[in-house]
């Protein structure tokens, strides 16, 4: 298995688990996406996306779900360990390039990581 894959036990699948994160995490937002974190006792993070209708039609949902699992695949265990994360997709988020989602989600975890450290 690959190093970097983004394999199932990096996703959070179950609806139970997101209604918990939404009641129980921490909430923090930004311009285009809003994110409920919560600490677990896994050793590593978890993330689970979510892109309603509203923000646009299949493709656009779809474009916004691949361009932040790659993002997290990438970079998302340099800003968390053992905690889950349900990032939430705003409307704006369909209007931004792939690199621009990439600025925004690097920027929102930057300051994210910042707010739960101290």
């Amino acid at each position: 298995m690959r190093v970097n894959a983004f394999t199932k036990e990096l996703r959070i699948l179950k609806r139970s688990r997101f209604q918990e994160l939404y009641r129980k995490g921490a909430t923090f937002h930004n311009r285009h996406f809003v994110a409920n974190l919560l600490e677990t006792e896994l050793l590593t993070s978890r993330i689970g996306i979510t892109v309603s209708k509203k923000v646009g039609g299949a493709v656009t949902r779809n474009r916004i779900k691949r361009v932040v699992r790659e993002y997290f695949r990438k970079n998302g265990r340099q800003f968390f360990e053992n905690r889950d994360i349900h990032l939430i997709a705003k409307r704006t988020a369909a209007q931004l390039s792939n690199k621009e989602i990439f600025v925004s989600l690097d920027h929102f975890f930057q300051k994210i990581k910042a707010s739960t450290d101290s």
